[in-house]
């Protein structure tokens, strides 16, 4: 008891000496709520439980809405953290939040817990917003300065040939290795000729450099491929590679592209020109805003736009829809994405619905990046070809600009003195031209499709009670399919009938057209006059259908019966038919009187009296001056209107758009911006705030503000864009295409991720020999021939593919090159190759694309057929850059050989090794064809079967024979002739592969 007593007087001495020591001991301390509080929220919960996700409808953005609780009900009691359920969801050994990602540790719960307890204090102003990463301390995002060359050996220094050499002989040093021998010349030749022009050097080549003495010989092969139209080509291919380009334009319809060719004859151009790779660049994002007068410039921009484009939501849904927004953001998205994915290697899309993940791209940045591209849209525009036209033609259009607006200024005074009067005339006018282009989405009625047009149709109006009527007027359809248009189903012969009874046995037959075709009516309506007769019941019967497309139907747009002083008593009425296709919105039976159809200005009758009445007012208004004056001005219009008449016709690219023809619900910007903003959680549905062009702010030294003068100047927005990423302070831009080229030399980059510089992607193996080649390609006046020559004269590039143990041991990958890798040759080189030597390539350059299918039903939605080409037939075959190529379904050869899918961007090709590639190579029909070419042009020189078998040796692989070789393949011409030989030796290994 004693013990007890004199434990309570201590503590209560305690209590009386020090009560603020014990409370301190007792009670922890209240976390900090933006240093503590906010980042558990921000790492574990605001992803999901935001104000536009609202995960089981709980948002943690501000505090009044974690109060207001979710489904469940509230989560958080201040000060009560036993009655807080938000605690009860994050903790116990496998707690129930968060669905995603690590649970939160102990120390982040007391933190919660503790926060609670003291009242859980949450300023009422603060948001919580997603965390955004700010650490720009990575390789990739550091200034680009050239490094010296390490310091080798002697022995090490007589294998330098270039710089590169230096770069990787001192990493192999570390790794105990060296390289290895030179390749030997025929081994050289071929590796080169392939890497630089895509095609096999002929036999004579081989041996000619071969046997050539010249120390040079090599460099002045080099020199003499990179001069070649056939590099602009191989290396063209690498590019549209990058920006999957192609010519249709993919999703459901996937509709042709007929005029995407220039953009890629733009780019063969400028890479066989070797223009410096900063006027590239600029060329494809704001060429035509730079120097709008190049042949060049505009088709350069089909760069922005190589990407799918969506039909049915661009051209077909409706303005006002949320998914025409949908439509349009994913349109940018992958504006965006090939832009920055092709030129700075970043993959900013990823932060379309939230702040990137790993690297310091916020969303405003992301949506910034797409405001940029918000005045244009992909679409055809015209150019002209001769830079002397486009001169011409625009100082023609900016002479008629002048005097239009003097013109217009006057009329404007003259008119603003017609008043009311004026007014209400030019309203009437509108009302009656109604010119649309179509009829709404509502185009009226349309019979079941039938095979043969002597199948009748009926439809017709059922009123309640018998009705008086002046006149009946049929409105014709319009409908685009098949390019049909106006008249769009309109019977061939038929008959109006109008009767008492339903069933028509007393009808009267107030029109007959049964006997002869009836002309097309096209947009006029059709008329039949009553003078005032009853009738409760009107039927039109189509006897003879209207041609559709291998098919007949019978459609009509609009019924009007018409009482006295044309008011239309149709809309009344019920309507019947034999059939219907149904097919809402645009065709129904209930369109037949909904007052919605097409017009053009001859189908309104009193159009002309209208528009002499308002000539006769606007005349009563100017004196004879200023008529005169109009006069003149009109005069100088047309004459200017002849002379552009006189100029040669403007060619057509599918490119980066701002004017083009309205195509349905598909309208122009004509170069005022649309409005951007950024969507939270990515949501059309969630617009946060408006935002302004932009590009990232992860560079030192390289504002992302782009500093514009007139932000509603579209092209400068792109023009913009363009000089952030090719400033000479962005490194990634010159990093970016360096490793690009390097990866298409070696088969692997420096960087293995090309298109991802960020921390989710590789690093350098060799960093430093990266910024020497970045920073003289940058300074050096930015020749892609030049890096070319610093890669391909070097001695690591000239070693030989051959393993040896010790390498294989250290560095399996390869990734020092200690020796040079050896590649299979990409779909595109193959089938050139067998083109070249079968004797059959054409080598002219530029335009249309080949078709290497036979195309049926492009109205709608394109059939490519390519089962029913015959390539033993064809007129021409060019080299696979002119390919015709089409997203939803590529060709099944190439395919099979790991060609590029033009639906997905493709930084580098995935290369496989399958049976179904050698089936390819062996049955093919392309390859059956050649072969049987090929050995007709080897049997063409020779009829020895020995000397054949040696000859196509020799010219499919570069080299001769051996004797065990010749035996075996003269053994097959034997027995299964020399086109089956032909065909063995192009499904070879030694054939597809590079060493």
């Amino acid at each position: 008891m004693w013990f007890v007593i004199q434990r309570i007087q201590i503590l209560t001495l305690l209590l009386l000496v020090c009560p603020s020591g014990f409370t301190a001991q007792t009670d922890a301390a209240e976390p900090d709520f933006k240093k503590e509080v906010v980042p558990i929220f921000q790492q574990h919960c605001i992803r999901c439980h935001n104000d536009s996700t609202k995960d089981g409808g709980l948002s943690l953005e501000t505090k009044q809405a974690a109060l207001q609780g979710g489904e469940n009900g509230k989560i958080l009691t201040p000060g009560v953290a036993a009655e807080s359920m938000l605690l009860d969801y994050v903790f116990g050994p496998e707690p129930e939040m968060p669905k995603k990602g690590e649970p939160l540790s102990k120390e982040e719960i007391d933190t919660l817990r503790n926060w609670i307890k003291a009242g859980a204090v949450w300023p009422p102003e603060y948001r919580i917003r997603e965390a955004q990463l700010t650490d720009t301390d990575w390789w990739s995002f550091q200034p680009l300065s050239q490094p010296p060359l390490p310091k080798l050996t002697d022995k090490e220094q007589k294998q330098v040939r270039t710089p590169v050499d230096a770069f990787l002989l001192a990493r192999l040093r570390e790794k105990g290795l060296t390289f290895s021998p030179q390749a030997d010349r025929r081994t050289l030749i071929r590796r080169v000729y392939y890497d630089l022009t895509g095609l096999p050097p002929t036999s004579a080549e081989i041996e000619a450099f071969v046997k050539d003495p010249d120390p040079r010989a090599y460099e002045k092969l080099v020199d003499r491929l990179l001069a070649s139209p056939r590099y602009g080509e191989r290396w063209a291919r690498h590019w549209l590679d990058v920006v999957h380009y192609a010519d249709t334009h993919g999703y459901d319809k996937d509709k042709l592209r007929e005029n995407a060719w220039p953009y890629r004859d733009y780019v063969i151009r400028a890479l066989n020109k070797d223009i410096p790779y900063s006027k590239f660049i600029l060329d494809q994002l704001a060429g035509d805003v730079v120097d709008p007068h190049s042949p060049h410039t505009v088709p350069a921009t089909g760069f922005i736009v190589a990407g799918p484009f969506d039909w049915v939501g661009q051209i077909e849904i409706n303005e006002n829809l949320i998914e025409k927004k949908i439509t349009r953001n994913l349109d940018r998205d992958d504006m965006v994405a090939t832009v920055m994915n092709s030129t700075v290697s970043l993959t900013v899309q990823c932060a379309r619905c939230h702040n990137h993940k790993f690297d310091p791209i916020s969303q405003a940045d992301y949506y910034g990046l797409q405001a940029v591209f918000a005045g244009i849209d992909r679409a055809e525009r015209t150019y002209d070809p001769d830079p002397a036209t486009a001169r011409k033609r625009q100082t023609l259009l900016a002479a008629q600009a002048r005097v239009q607006k003097l013109h217009q200024d006057l009329d404007h005074q003259i008119r603003k003195r017609g008043g009311e009067k004026l007014t209400q005339l030019e309203a009437e006018l509108k009302q009656a031209r109604n010119a649309k282009e179509g009829q709404g989405v509502e185009y009226g009625y349309h019979s079941q499709i039938e095979k043969s047009d002597q199948t009748a149709k009926w439809v017709q109006l059922n009123f309640k009670q018998p009705v008086t009527a002046n006149k009946i007027r049929l409105m014709p359809a319009f409908d685009n399919y098949n390019n049909i248009g106006a008249g769009f189903g309109f019977p061939r012969r038929f008959k109006l009938e109008i009767s008492d009874t339903s069933d028509f046995k007393s009808a009267t037959t107030i029109a007959d057209h049964t006997q002869a075709d009836y002309p097309n009516p096209g947009t006029r309506p059709v008329e039949v006059a009553l003078e005032g007769q009853s009738f409760q019941y009107l039927r039109m019967t189509a006897t003879k259908l209207a041609p559709r497309s291998n098919d007949f139907i019978f459609a009509l747009g609009e019924i009007q019966v018409l009482a006295p002083e044309d008011r239309n008593q149709a809309g009344q009425a019920q309507v019947t038919s034999l059939d219907s296709i149904e097919a809402p919105p645009r065709w129904a039976r209930k369109n037949l009187i909904d007052g919605n159809f097409y017009q053009s200005p001859d189908s309104n009758q009193d159009l002309a009296r209208l528009q002499q009445k308002r000539d006769d007012l606007l005349a009563s208004l100017s004196s004879e001056e200023e008529k005169q004056s109009l006069r003149d001005w009109s005069a100088r219009i047309k004459r200017v209107q002849s002379e552009l008449g006189k100029l040669p016709a403007q060619k057509k690219v599918f490119a980066a758009a701002t004017e083009f023809p309205r195509r349905g619900n598909f309208r122009p910007t004509e170069g005022e911006p649309r409005p951007v903003f950024l969507l939270s959680r990515g949501s059309e549905k969630a617009p946060v705030r408006e935002v302004d062009p932009a590009a990232p702010g992860l560079i030192d030294g390289l504002d992302g503000n782009l500093h514009l003068q007139d932000p509603g100047d579209e092209g400068a927005r792109r023009l913009a864009l363009a000089r952030w990423i090719v400033n000479p302070r962005n490194p990634l831009t010159w990093r970016s295409i360096v490793n690009r080229v390097w990866l298409y030399h070696f088969g692997k980059g420096i960087v293995d991720t090309p298109n991802d510089f960020g921390k989710m992607g590789a690093k350098p193996t060799h960093p430093q020999l990266l910024d020497y080649l970045a920073s003289r390609f940058r300074d050096e006046g930015q020749s892609l021939k030049q890096l070319h020559r610093w890669i391909v004269l070097s001695t690591a590039y000239q070693q030989s593919s051959r393993s040896n143990a010790k390498g294989a041991q250290v560095d399996g990958d390869n990734r020092f090159l200690w020796r040079m890798n050896r590649r299979k040759l990409e779909a595109e080189a193959i089938r050139d190759a067998v083109l070249q030597i079968s004797g059959k390539l054409d080598f002219n350059m530029y335009g249309p694309g080949d078709r290497l299918f036979v195309l049926e039903k492009p109205q709608h939605s394109p059939h490519y057929l390519y089962q029913k080409y015959d390539p033993a037939k064809a007129e021409t075959h060019r080299r696979s850059i002119y390919r015709f190529i089409v997203r939803s379904v590529p060709d099944p050869f190439m395919e099979s050989l790991d060609c590029a899918d033009p639906s997905q961007i493709t930084p580098k090709r995935i290369e496989t090794l399958t049976a179904l590639q050698a089936l390819a190579l062996l049955n093919d029909q392309f390859m059956v064809s050649m072969s049987e070419f090929f050995a007709q042009q080897v049997s063409s020189k020779t009829s020895d079967l020995k000397t054949q078998v040696t000859r196509a040796f020799e010219t499919a692989l570069g080299r001769p024979p051996g004797k065990d070789e010749v035996k075996l393949l003269v053994e097959v011409g034997q027995q299964h002739g020399l086109a089956n030989v032909c065909r063995l030796i192009l499904n070879s290994n030694e054939f597809i592969f590079i060493d």
